[in-house]
């Protein structure tokens, strides 16, 4: 009867113990739990930032360094023209840098990087694209820098695929400003920073301003590609089938796969964008449509950006006979941010 007794008290015990555990779990509060799913969540791989997205270029701790004046390519009564090379992350990218002659104002003159837009690599050289602008601005008191990019004359060679090369041209522009900065050249004012793009050159442009907004004190976009990748891909990419071919497999193409496409446009990202803007476009421009850069301004008009669009009747690509007017208001634009 004492073992029976015995046996029943220890079951009575086991169901309290258990009956308190539930109680207690039951009892803990409900954040604890959403947490835990939270972190669940957040580690769901679908959620990674694809390697190849304007996020994933915003997360790189940005390091341009070892800036180097090279070789005198050329001597004027005007300026100096120096092959340069710097680093842009793992890479050596090659360019040259204009240095005003005279003295320079107190901090230094300031300092313009120059993106030119798309030339064959195949017959690309040093320095080669946007010739006129390097020398225009030198000529008025700018510390004047053009990046290759990779893949350009010296630079080093990133064998990726054609997108994420093209979307890493802006890494290259935003370190030329790092690895100015940290040179120590004491004829350049780094504190005054204005860039200027040409056709894709303004698209680059576009992107170092989402990547890197207070980089840049000012930025002009001449006759510029659009913010939106995918208008590019399929007026430019499309038209070359084994191009085409690669990123679809690689990515998927807008359609497929428009997470990955959102995230490639810098459109989606203008609201980082912090300084003024100037856009310039012909309105028979055979390369860029002028619609381009119309819908840029709407975009940036709607996020309440500074930007200005100067429209040229009748004007190509390059301007032609408006190229004076562009040059002189182009100066003017950037005098009022950076001198």
């Amino acid at each position: 009867m004492k073992n029976k007794f015995r046996i029943f008290l220890v079951i009575c015990i086991v169901v309290l113990v258990l009956t308190g555990v539930l109680i207690f779990a039951d009892n803990q509060p409900q954040t604890d739990r959403q947490e835990i799913s939270n972190v669940n969540e957040a580690r769901d791989p679908k959620e990674e930032i694809h390697p190849v997205s304007i996020p994933a270029i915003m997360q790189k701790e940005f390091d341009g360094r070892d800036f180097i004046l090279g070789q005198i390519l050329d001597d004027n009564s005007f300026y100096t023209r120096y092959y340069i090379t710097y680093k842009s992350g793992e890479l050596t990218i090659s360019g040259i840098m204009n240095v005003p002659k005279g003295e320079a104002p107190v901090g230094g003159f300031p300092l313009l990087i120059l993106n030119h837009g798309h030339i064959d690599t195949a017959v690309y050289t040093n320095g080669r694209g946007l010739r006129r602008e390097q020398d225009y601005f030198a000529r008025q008191g700018y510390v004047v820098v053009h990046p290759d990019y990779r893949n350009h004359a010296d630079s080093s060679k990133d064998e990726r695929d054609e997108l994420a090369v093209r979307l890493s041209y802006a890494e290259d522009v935003i370190n030329a400003v790092y690895a100015v900065k940290s040179s120590g050249l004491d004829f350049v004012n780094t504190d005054n920073v204005g860039m200027l793009g040409h056709s894709m050159g303004g698209g680059v442009t576009l992107l170092a301003l989402v990547v890197a907004p207070g980089l840049v004190d000012a930025a002009i976009l001449y006759a510029p590609v659009t913010g939106n990748l995918q208008d590019s891909y399929e007026r430019w990419i499309e038209r070359r089938p084994e191009s085409a071919e690669q990123i679809a497999n690689l990515y998927g193409s807008p359609d497929d796969s428009p997470d990955f496409w959102k995230n490639v446009n810098a459109e989606n990202f203008f609201e980082r964008i912090t300084a003024p803007i100037r856009i310039f476009h012909g309105t028979t421009d055979e390369s860029v449509p002028l619609e381009w850069s119309e819908e840029t301004r709407d975009l940036l008009n709607a996020l309440g950006k500074q930007v200005e669009l100067t429209i040229y009747p009748g004007a190509p690509h390059e301007f032609g006979s408006d190229w004076s007017d562009f040059m002189n208001s182009s100066e003017e634009f950037f005098a009022e941010s950076l001198k």
